[in-house]
């Protein structure tokens, strides 16, 4: 199994990274400004702050994932290492450490909300903006 570990404050950088070519690939939805005003935000603000696991096969950072309480804040994959496993043990670990998961996905991110239902996550609400108020619908869900 891959090592899962905190964030440290050298990670930031390939965090960044990370989330950057995760969101170019899946959240093909924003606007580009959208884009670019939430990129500076978790690169400023979330990343350097907020407590992460990190997922580090050989090593090497490959996705990270955040945490309040139950709920997943953020579970971003590198996209060149989808579908080997990670997304799946970075759940994993969040279950073992908090129980039952929430998740809040935007609406448009079906490869999202594909693998949240495979991972045994349901529907349970829908909020018509994302936290910031911006025309991205979320959907509530949680596991069975």
């Amino acid at each position: 199994m891959a090592l899962i570990r905190p964030s440290q404050p050298a990670d930031v950088p390939v965090l960044t990274d990370i989330w950057r070519r995760s969101v170019r690939a899946t959240h093909d939805f924003l606007s580009e400004q959208d884009f670019l005003d939430i990129e500076r935000m978790v690169a400023e603000q979330y990343l350097p702050h907020a407590p992460l696991w990190v997922i580090a096969p050989e090593g090497v950072p490959a996705g990270f994932m955040g945490m309040s309480g139950s709920h997943v804040d953020s579970l971003f994959i590198d996209p060149a290492r989808r579908a080997q496993g990670l997304g799946r043990a970075m759940l994993e670990h969040a279950a073992r450490i908090a129980g039952k998961l929430s998740v809040d996905v935007n609406e448009q991110n079906a490869q999202a909300i594909g693998f949240y239902e495979r991972m045994g996550f349901r529907r349970t609400g829908r909020s018509p903006t994302d936290d910031a108020g911006r025309p991205y619908p979320l959907l509530h869900m949680r596991q069975d």
